[in-house]
């Protein structure tokens, strides 16, 4: 009993402290879906601590760079598209071009409405809203863009690569203005693409700009004061000795009035992104930082994607050699560049394609594209980063589509012109904070928007998006 006593007075009296449980912030309640991702540049998964510690990263999982579950879906508009271009109103109606399916055989400016709004049911309605007297003949390349500031739903239309007339509406669709011709001097008219910014105009509260793929060595571009009425003559969209080539990605304008647009770099070599702050008369050159991924040697290989914030921060995306897609910021309108970053999540993609990029509030972004998972099973993948300028920021990918519902089946579909995917896509982001992401099923040629059915708001606060019923293959 001594013994007992003794042993008592040395082990009794002390207390064995409980391991420490670390929480991990992607405990969501509910399992990560197939086809969600969470990593970082490189595609590092940011659920294996080893390959985190393995790639030297330092998390700081809070604020906006905190992980909210996510999950994708895509619903369809119930026909046919075409490179598709979207627009986005604050009536929370989305559009989407339809080639060949207006009145007359003229491309259809189709209206989904119900669909931003959707909580609970699968319920809403896409219809063809152009419906003019004397419609525009059918556009070789249809062009839907809505203006941010105003609402303005300009289309327009390519015609045999010999010119392009625009009409808009401000009325959701309910009426469009007359055709008005856009070109003013001859020249090969292909590749369009047309954006606003808060650049004063005499005539309107923005200012319009188009470029083209022209009789030229880069792009040829054209600017209206007043809302799309008159066109000034086409100019150079780079600087006047620059060999870029004419494929020009989507323009895109900014709250602070300059206008971007992304192509290959004026010596031929890597990307640049081209800057205007004079409503589209002159452009000069800004470097993107492809000294570790190269430039694709493929379709998708002659343009860099570009978006722009509310805050007027600028964002480039562009596929590499290994057709991998890659971003990089500015925070000074373009004049330099953020490391490049490598956004394909950790899974068995062999290969991307057709990228492109949009933006919301500050530091948030979203971009899309196609990618090979399993040989010629394309998919259409987008990412989300939160807090772009973290020292690590978290990147969350989805599949839009279910692994067994591809969009493509086709051998290289991501490397070419490929079905009604043609030569891009399109992205934006809705008042909310939801991307949208306007592609094609090319293997049930319907025009489909894609988004996050759950997922980060890439506006105000950050927060949760409401959740929205998944569409998918029953929506075709």
């Amino acid at each position: 009993m001594l013994i007992m006593s003794m042993l008592s007075g040395c082990f009794g009296s002390d207390v064995i402290e409980e391991e420490e449980i670390i929480e991990s912030p992607f405990n969501f309640e509910q399992a990560i879906p197939d086809g969600v991702w969470y990593h970082y540049s490189g595609g590092v998964n940011a659920l294996n601590s080893t390959a985190v510690a393995a790639a030297n990263i330092t998390e700081n999982l809070s604020g906006n760079n905190a992980p909210i579950f996510s999950n994708g879906s895509y619903y369809s508009i119930g026909m046919s598209t075409f490179e598709p271009t979207i627009g986005i109103t604050s009536a929370d109606n989305l559009y989407m071009a339809s080639y060949g399916n207006g009145p007359a055989g003229s491309t259809a400016v189709v209206q989904c409405s119900g669909l931003i709004e959707m909580t609970e049911t699968l319920d809403y309605s896409c219809v063809n809203v152009y419906d003019p007297l004397l419609p525009v003949a059918n556009s070789n390349d249809p062009y839907i863009y809505v203006d941010k500031w105003t609402d303005r739903i300009m289309k327009f239309d390519m015609h045999a690569l010999l010119g392009m007339t625009v009409e808009w509406s401000d009325n959701e669709g309910g009426s469009f203005s007359p055709p008005t011709v856009a070109t003013s001097v001859y020249s090969v008219q292909d590749h369009q693409t047309i954006t606003s910014a808060k650049y004063p105009a005499a005539l309107h509260e923005t200012t319009w700009v188009y470029c083209i793929n022209g009789n030229a060595p880069h792009p040829l571009c054209s600017s209206s004061f007043d809302g799309g009425s008159t066109w000034s003559p086409e100019v150079s969209g780079a600087p006047l000795l620059c060999q870029s080539g004419g494929l020009t990605a989507h323009l895109e304008g900014g709250v602070n009035g300059n206008f971007y647009r992304g192509n290959i770099g004026c010596s031929g070599e890597g990307y640049s992104i081209y800057r205007s702050t004079d409503g589209g008369f002159t452009w000069s050159e800004h470097p993107l930082p492809t000294t570790e991924s190269g430039t694709a040697d493929t379709w998708n290989g002659e343009e860099a994607q570009v978006a722009v914030d509310d805050e007027g921060n600028v964002y480039a995306m562009w596929m590499g050699y290994d057709n991998m897609p890659y971003i990089s910021y500015s925070r000074d309108a373009g004049d330099s560049w953020s490391e490049e970053m490598m956004i394909a999540p950790p899974t068995n993609i062999s290969g991307t394609g057709f990228p492109v990029i949009t933006a919301g509030g500050e530091g948030k972004i979203a971009m899309g594209y196609v990618g090979e998972e399993g040989l010629n099973q394309w998919h259409a993948y987008m990412t989300v980063i939160t807090d772009v300028f973290s020292e690590n920021p978290l990147m969350t990918t989805i599949r839009i589509n279910d692994i067994d519902d591809p969009i493509d089946v086709e051998a290289d579909c991501g490397y070419n012109r490929c079905g009604g995917l043609g030569d891009f896509l399109d992205m934006s982001v809705d008042q909310y904070g939801r991307p949208w992401f306007g592609l094609s099923h090319n293997l049930e040629d319907k025009g489909i928007f894609a988004t996050m059915s759950d997922g980060p708001s890439l506006r105000g606060d950050f927060g949760a998006l409401n959740n929205m019923p998944i569409g998918g293959k029953q929506t075709l």
